[in-house]
């Protein structure tokens, strides 16, 4: 293995979110860890839709009253009913064509649907609506709502997520002796991961391994050594400094990754073949699996998919990146199956928002509020819908306006709430993490 220039350049000059393993600074490196107790070992992993799913065609109602009243409004965004897979488990409803591995994931139990979840400052109504009442900031943005639902606290400005906020309070209760951060994102930085006094490690899917170089080993290593004298030389300009403390951190975790991975057998699950969404998971699986090496007890995960912006030519797009999420998500199910440790792995999705149920004049949809999500994972209480399913009437009870983009009646912090109480969030810890929970009647919807 070795350099080739470019790559010694990216190496040299690594910073977050670079091309390798970019690491924000958070201190140095701890020593690896030779032994971990895996007992109590729980992890979860964030699906980001990106973009806005159009859940009204994700969760269908298939009973003939809902059906027929779904087809008169959708117009040409209807799915026929023939595509729709209908779940034995919950007979008044089916799910997109593009997803029979996550409907058999539901039938069996290992999945549960959540209905018309979304930002939310405080329940709220169509009447709350009208007055402009205790409403998210810059709904119907998705750098906004995006943020919103990453930080789950209704405002874009909060600088930290949700997740970052749980391993600052977690951290050293769960992880004393870990050699990683908490949580790695396998999409670039995010807020979701961002603490107030913890950074989270990023990964690019595939390239552990870091850097190569085909000049032979003695010419590799003349490279190496003159990078790191330049990353430790003292400049005196402080960001300069700290650009070289993140490249030097990030070199070392390159190796301790790569190290740890490649002490491994593969993994005999196979992921779907060209499916960046896959391979991301995948990427994720493999870090589960040398977990021990990194002494952690508790991990956090982010991983991408998108562009589900489908404001023209909706259904192609929708069916493509559906069929993405859902092989991709069933062989991760299946990878943690094989690593005994799926009743410890609690998948999720999130998104910006779902779509108006009234197309637009492009055969596609515009941007929404309340959405329908998936959890997956061995602890899930599958095979059943939580939450309540939106009244499909534009301009009804549950429309914002009249285009059929859905008030959510459960809230962001309620389902982010529910997932930490069962990372191991204490009651006291989810008034800190969520301070706005206190508006909702139930801190914990009981799906995991």
């Amino acid at each position: 293995m070795g350099y080739n220039r470019r790559s010694f350049i990216q190496y040299a000059s690594l910073a977050a979110g670079g091309s390798l393993v970019g690491l924000r600074p958070f201190g140095a490196l701890n020593a690896l860890a030779q032994t971990a107790p895996v007992s109590g070992y729980k992890a979860l992993v964030c699906v980001f839709l990106f973009g806005g799913n159009d859940a009204n065609n994700t969760l269908v109602p298939t009973d003939t009253v809902g059906y027929n009243n779904y087809t008169a409004l959708r117009g040409p965004l209807a799915l026929p009913q023939s595509q729709l897979i209908q779940l034995a488990s919950l007979p008044q409803y089916g799910l997109h064509g593009s997803l029979p591995e996550i409907a058999q994931l539901v039938d069996s139990g290992a999945a549960a649907l959540v209905a018309n979840v979304g930002t939310l400052v405080a329940p709220t109504t169509r009447a709350n609506v009208s007055s402009q009442l205790n409403l998210p900031s810059n709904l119907f943005s998705h750098s906004d709502q995006q943020l919103q639902w990453q930080n789950a606290a209704q405002s874009s400005a909060t600088p930290t997520g949700w997740a970052g906020r749980m391993s600052d309070l977690l951290g050293s209760s769960f992880n004393p002796s870990a050699s990683i951060p908490m949580i790695t994102s396998v999409a670039g930085d995010t807020l979701f991961c961002d603490g107030q006094s913890t950074t989270p490690l990023a990964v690019s899917p595939g390239n552990l391994s870091g850097v190569s170089c085909g000049e032979g080993a003695a010419e590799c290593g003349v490279r190496q050594a003159m990078a790191q004298s330049f990353l430790g030389f003292a400049s005196g300009l402080n960001l300069v400094q700290a650009d070289n403390t993140i490249s030097q951190n990030a070199a070392r975790y390159a190796s301790v990754l790569t190290q740890a991975v490649s002490s491994m057998a593969p993994l005999a699950t196979v992921f779907p073949a060209n499916n960046p969404f896959a391979t991301q998971l995948q990427q994720i699986a493999q870090l589960m699996q040398v977990r021990s090496s990194f002494g952690v007890n508790r991990q956090i995960f982010f991983a991408g998919v998108g562009n589900f912006d489908t404001h023209a030519d909706q259904s192609a797009q929708q069916s493509l990146l559906l069929a993405q999420v859902s092989s991709a998500m069933s062989a991760f199910y299946q990878a943690t199956q094989e690593l005994g440790i799926a009743n410890e792995v609690t998948t999720f999705t999130m998104s910006d928002f779902s779509r108006t149920f009234q197309p637009n004049s492009n055969n596609g949809s515009d941007h929404g509020w309340g959405s329908h999500h998936i959890v997956l994972g061995g602890a899930v209480r599958g095979a059943k819908l939580y939450g309540t399913y939106p009244t499909l009437a534009l301009g009804g009870p549950d429309d914002f306006d009249v285009n059929g983009r859905w008030i959510p009646s459960t809230s962001t912090v309620q389902y982010a709430a529910t997932l930490a109480s069962w990372f191991g969030v204490s009651a006291a810890q989810l008034k800190t993490i969520f301070p706005s929970l206190g508006a909702f009647s139930s801190a914990n919807l009981g799906f995991v």
